[in-house]
């Protein structure tokens, strides 16, 4: 059962990407390429999501870009349990957004038994530097353990 639950999280998430970046996202894409994000040095934070992608068999998203950032940043898996986790996170920290409340709302519905995992992201969340709001396509070529460590002060990240 709880193996359906998960694979009709994953339907939610993808049906609802392109419609979400589509009409709601403003933001202007990156237009950056896996491929170039693994040529920074390898202690940056542009050397890190392209590596994230590459694992994950991903490419950037257009607009959505801040998305696998937050990833990146905070250690979050692609599972579902981890998908909604890390948007209690970002609630914690201060997003708000349709998408972030819809995802916390039906995947607390679907997948309850992960309460208490989404609410220690959101503590996590909003012990930690505001992060949600960081232009990090500047931040490519950031060392990130100073990165991650300047955002998650009491934290071991």
């Amino acid at each position: 059962m709880k193996t359906q639950r998960k694979q009709l999280i994953a339907w939610l998430f993808k049906i609802t990407q392109h419609f979400y970046t589509k009409y709601f996202k403003k933001n202007e894409p990156w237009h950056i390429k896996k491929k170039h994000l693994l040529q920074f040095p390898k202690e940056t934070f542009g050397y890190h999501l392209g590596t994230f992608l590459e694992k994950n068999g991903f490419d950037l998203i257009p607009k959505a870009e801040r998305h696998d950032a937050y990833h990146v940043m905070t250690g979050y898996n692609t599972n579902e349990e981890d998908e909604i986790a890390l948007q209690f996170l970002c609630f914690g920290n201060g997003k708000r957004s349709i998408y972030l409340f819809s995802v916390i709302t039906i995947g607390s519905i679907i997948l309850p038994e992960y309460w208490k995992y989404y609410i220690k992201s959101y503590h996590i969340g909003k012990n930690a530097n505001a992060f949600y709001n960081l232009d990090y396509k500047r931040l490519l070529d950031t060392s990130i353990s100073k990165l991650r460590s300047s955002i998650f002060i009491n934290l071991n990240y």
